[in-house]
């Protein structure tokens, strides 16, 4: 195709492009619109589907060669999913593809006449042999044909990708309502049913119908079919009559007459709109919105529960703020989705705001919202209260012996077990673990009572505050504070993020006993459940045990920042004592389950378990057969067969760790690295420090040809048998005297202490980085110069030894293998 002295650009505005037998199109560049108007979405979708439906569409009008020059736009509202492409071109891009046939040797006879493979090859394509070419590929010279497939106009294959558009997005739940679509698919399921849509490329409706299943069209339910009719706001319109159909002839008319209808489309504007009238509603009534934790998620839902946001205010009697700030705002934010206001001091005024899905412009029908809001709101606040009143009237250990009603787990027993349970760990995680023995009656006294408020009137009704009302009640009784903030925070930390609550300053002098209850929570909670048969599967986790772990791993990664604390807590510290708790004298697959959980990264050998669990080897194979779908039979390398669970709750927690470090922005390969040991010996507080410096050495010369070298330094190490690796060294101390290999060994003697400094103190981790990337070149000299597995045994017996010697000073601060890129 010749180039065209105004750079192949004609007066249409797009590149030109081939057509059939030579003739030049253009390619014009217009506007798509799209709109699928359905009945009411829960707020918590919108975002999600926001952001497919953008993608979505953009990979499908990508897959079907249809260039966009402007990105794809996504808007979604309560009732709608809209999509807009400013410029698309008017055409699919053509398609050229080369077709192999058989080699050139097979192509032609020794005079160069075509054979006849070249003959039926060029038969099949269409072509004369004079128009076949030759193309070199990794198995030589092939003869080929280069085929171009014109594209198709936009107009006729927009049909496909909307159908293909619609069918991927995925909804928390998708629901059958009697539709399908003409792509073969059969029925079509969606989020909500679709009640009209608009498509329109160019201005011009794009032909495309949701059809209805015959048991639908007999009771004379229409299909859906694609037009240039929209639907504003169902009660209110500025201009017209409310929910009266619109025609559309672009984004900008689109979105101009549904603001008309009382309609913003665009999730930005309408938190922006309700951001600023909140601020404005605040100052009117003389203070500001308060900022609590669950009243940022509220700003983030309100938006998407409104097609139209505007803020009306709100009062209730002043005599209701003798209540705890906890109920106010739980009253007001969780089950009114109303917005605390506070005085200039901070403190929780009789105010508040409340997000319509009305125009505020009728000062009349505003005041009417805000009478009736303060009906309801008042009506919350006195039961409230009279809850309030009730509950002080009887101590939080009073209320200990209800728990034994409470069931938490048909396998665990009630709350009051896991009370007792809770306050056993926590007094030994005081005092043994976290080496503050002052806190451990503290610890205890907390975790008795931290599942008490279970049983007030006040969790009953209001089941967000559990466990911030065993504080306030327990703080009202008189409890010291390293008791009642324990108690109020143990159901934290639930976020993943270092600055996630809680703080040190909420914490207070609580933060030792608040760590030591949460964790023995934590720890009864996962422990208990996976012994209990109760593992997540994919993304269900009903019981929130994915949840739970990370709350508690988080614990020990934060330690230092979240209590003050510098102890560096292995992972095993705390569950061995868990495991022992639920590991029942009369049951005896309970102490095989646990003993198959404990520190192996294989399994165990049935020797090894008789000696775990006291259980004779023809019992355990007994109750293994009895068990068979928990586990899996494995061989190892050196020959024994073994025994490991299927899902070990180790697997579990170690996948929950990575996965924490991961979402802190940490490589993944680096977390992978500083967690290759088995669970039970993880410092979490460690691997924290350690990947805070990692990156500073994962770029360096040195340090990459360790990584690289690394895998091969343990598979090699793998050669030597056990017992040869624990022997003594002074024969390889004799035995190398290669110059690389006396190199390497004075490099590890040089590099070694710093090393195990860091490790054993769990600081000077950036220096010992540093040391151990400096073994790096004396690694890759010895494998330039040494051949390890030499005639001699007792030279290869030193030169395995000495490779063993590298893994395991290395292996003490990370894998390094795990670093490189794979390719």
């Amino acid at each position: 195709m010749g180039a065209r002295p105004d750079g192949g650009r004609h007066p249409g505005g797009g590149p030109s492009r081939g057509g059939e037998g030579g003739r030049r199109m253009s390619i014009e560049y217009r506007e798509l619109l799209l709109e699928v108007g359905c009945e009411e979405m829960p707020a918590s979708w919108i975002p999600g589907i926001e952001a497919q439906l953008a993608d979505r569409l953009a990979a499908r009008l990508d897959e079907v060669r249809i260039e966009h020059r402007t990105p794809v736009r996504a808007f979604v509202a309560p009732r709608r999913l809209v999509a807009t492409v400013a410029e698309l071109a008017d055409r699919q891009a053509d398609l050229e593809e080369t077709v192999t046939g058989p080699p050139v040797r097979a192509a032609f006879d020794t005079g160069g006449e075509p054979t006849p493979a070249a003959l039926g090859f060029a038969r099949k394509q269409g072509v004369d042999v004079a128009a076949l070419e030759r193309v070199q590929t990794p198995k030589g010279e092939y003869l080929a044909c280069r085929r171009t497939q014109t594209g198709d106009a936009t107009a006729s294959v927009l049909g496909g990708v909307l159908a293909a558009t619609l069918r991927d997005l995925a909804f928390p739940k998708a629901m059958r309502w009697d539709a399908t679509l003409d792509d073969g698919r059969g029925e079509f399921l969606f989020g909500r049913p679709v009640r009209w849509l608009v498509f329109l490329y160019d201005s011009r409706v794009v032909r495309f119908e949701i059809g209805r299943t015959p048991g639908a069209e007999a009771t004379g339910v229409a299909p859906v079919r694609a037009g240039n009719v929209t639907y504003g706001h169902r009660f209110f319109a500025r201009e017209g009559t409310p929910g009266a159909p619109i025609e559309v002839a672009s984004f900008a008319d689109y979105r101009e007459r549904l603001a008309d209808a009382c309609v913003l489309i665009d999730r930005d504007e309408r938190r922006s709109s309700v951001t600023s009238e909140l601020e404005a509603g605040a100052a009117a009534v003389g203070g500001r919105v308060a900022t609590l934790d669950e009243q940022s998620a509220l700003h983030a839902e309100v938006p998407d529960l409104v097609e139209h946001p505007a803020v009306v205010a709100g009062t209730f009697p002043r005599e209701f703020l003798a209540l705890p700030d906890e109920v106010l705002a739980t009253t007001m934010v969780h089950h009114q989705h109303y917005f605390p206001v506070v005085d200039g001091e901070g403190r929780l005024s009789a105010h508040f705001l409340a997000v319509t899905n009305t125009p505020g412009d009728d000062a009349a029908r505003n005041r009417r919202i805000a009478r009736n809001a303060e009906r309801v709101l008042v009506a919350r606040l006195r039961d409230a209260r009279f809850f309030w009143g009730a509950d002080r009237a009887q101590r939080l250990e009073d209320r200990l012996e209800r728990l034994d009603t409470l069931l938490f787990h048909k396998a665990l027993g009630s709350y009051r077990a896991k009370s007792e349970r809770v306050a056993k760990l926590a007094e030994r995680i005081a005092g043994n673990v976290l080496g503050r023995p002052d806190m451990a009656g503290a610890a205890r006294r907390a975790a008795a009572l931290c599942k008490a408020d279970l049983a007030t009137d006040m969790v009953g009704e209001f089941p967000e505050l559990q466990g911030v009302m065993g504080g306030v009640y327990a703080r009202e009784q008189g409890e010291p504070e390293t008791v009642w903030k324990a108690v109020y925070h143990h159901y934290l930390p639930i976020g993943t993020g270092a600055g996630d609550p809680p703080s040190r300053d909420d914490l207070g002098e609580a933060a030792v006993t608040w760590a030591a209850v949460a964790l023995a929570d934590k720890l009864d909670t996962v422990v208990g459940l996976f012994g209990a048969g109760e593992k997540p599967t994919g993304s269900r986790d009903p019981l929130g045990i994915r949840r739970q772990a990370q709350g508690m791993l988080r614990i020990l990664i934060d330690l230092p920042e979240l209590t003050g604390l510098e102890a560096r807590v292995t992972v095993r510290q705390v569950l061995d004592p868990i495991r022992r708790m639920h590991t029942k004298d009369d049951d005896e697959w309970s102490k095989l389950y646990w003993a198959l959980d404990r520190n192996c990264k294989v399994g165990h050998a049935i020797s090894g378990l008789e000696q775990d669990t006291g259980i004779s080897g023809k019992r355990l194979s007994d109750l293994l057969d009895e068990h068979e779908s928990e586990w899996r039979p494995f061989r190892a390398r050196a020959g024994w067969s073994g025994y490991a669970l299927k899902s070990k709750p180790t697997d579990f927690l170690l996948e929950r760790l990575r996965y924490l470090l991961e979402e802190r922005g940490f490589d993944r390969r680096n977390v992978r690295a500083v967690t290759h040991q088995p669970l039970d010996q993880i410092r979490p507080l460690d691997a924290r420090r350690k990947l805070e410096v990692l990156p500073e050495f994962t770029g360096t010369a040195d340090f990459r040809t360790l990584a690289t070298l690394f895998k091969r330094v343990r598979n090699i190490a793998r050669e030597l048998e056990k017992d040869e690796a624990d022997a003594a060294s002074a024969e390889t101390i004799e035995t190398l005297r290669e110059p690389a290999e006396r190199a390497l060994r004075a490099e590890l003697a040089a590099r070694r202490s710093v090393i195990e400094e860091a490790v054993a103190t769990g600081a000077g981790f950036r220096e010992a980085f540093a040391e151990a990337a400096r073994i790096g070149p004396a690694v890759d000299r010895f494998f330039t110069d040494v051949f390890v597995m030499a005639d001699d045994p007792t030279l290869r017996r030193a030169r395995l030894r000495l490779m063993y010697e590298v893994e395991q000073v290395i292996l003490q601060l990370a894998d390094v293998s795990e670093i490189v890129q794979e390719t």
